[in-house]
């Protein structure tokens, strides 16, 4: 009875392992437990005009001369949600009447999908402010090219920016906010 046993064991043993397996390896995957360690630090200048992906539309309503040069719109400081979070918002417009949401001095948690949001939420404080973004209109502007420094985000040509009340760094993996901005208007 004790060999039998044995065989009749084995491939549970054997499938039970490659469960295991199979679960930490997904679980490496989808939490990506590292980048918590990892920092990307990215420095960029204030750009002098931007190309967006979708077509211009009508011409801004207050279109800037050529020799203007960008003009802060509306500006706020982040603040912490699911992981501490600092720095300055800024939604820009160019000399060109482009626009381009900027963060200054960002300093974030690093995490597995992180995006730039432009938001018509409010912005809460503590856990109330975690999900509130995805609940309203939304525009991702990209991925957050580094948790650390200063960095722009083009505001595409068809969206009017003046709809949007906020910026969240948002965890598209896991629907929620880093650190958000409430973005008063200059």
């Amino acid at each position: 009875m004790g060999r039998v046993w044995k065989v009749l064991t084995r491939p549970l043993v054997v499938g039970a392992l490659v469960v295991a397996v199979a679960g930490v390896a997904f679980g490496l995957y989808w939490f990506q437990p590292w980048k918590l360690w990892q920092d990307e630090t990215v420095e960029e200048g204030l750009p002098q005009a931007v190309e967006t992906s979708a077509p211009p539309t009508a011409a801004p309503s207050e279109t800037p001369s050529p020799t203007t040069g960008p003009q802060t719109l509306a500006s706020g400081e982040l603040i912490s949600h699911e992981h501490a979070t600092s720095g300055t918002v800024k939604l820009v417009r160019l000399a060109d009447g482009s626009h381009v949401v900027r963060l200054e001095n960002l300093d974030t948690s690093n995490g597995p999908d992180l995006r730039v949001w432009l938001t018509d939420q409010p912005v809460k404080e503590g856990k109330a402010g975690w999900h509130v973004f995805d609940d309203g209109q939304y525009v991702s502007l990209g991925k957050l090219k580094g948790n650390k420094g200063s960095q722009n985000y083009a505001v595409p040509n068809d969206i009017d920016p003046a709809r949007y009340t906020s910026v969240s760094i948002w965890c598209d993996r896991f629907d929620v906010s880093f650190g958000a901005a409430e973005l008063d208007r200059a």
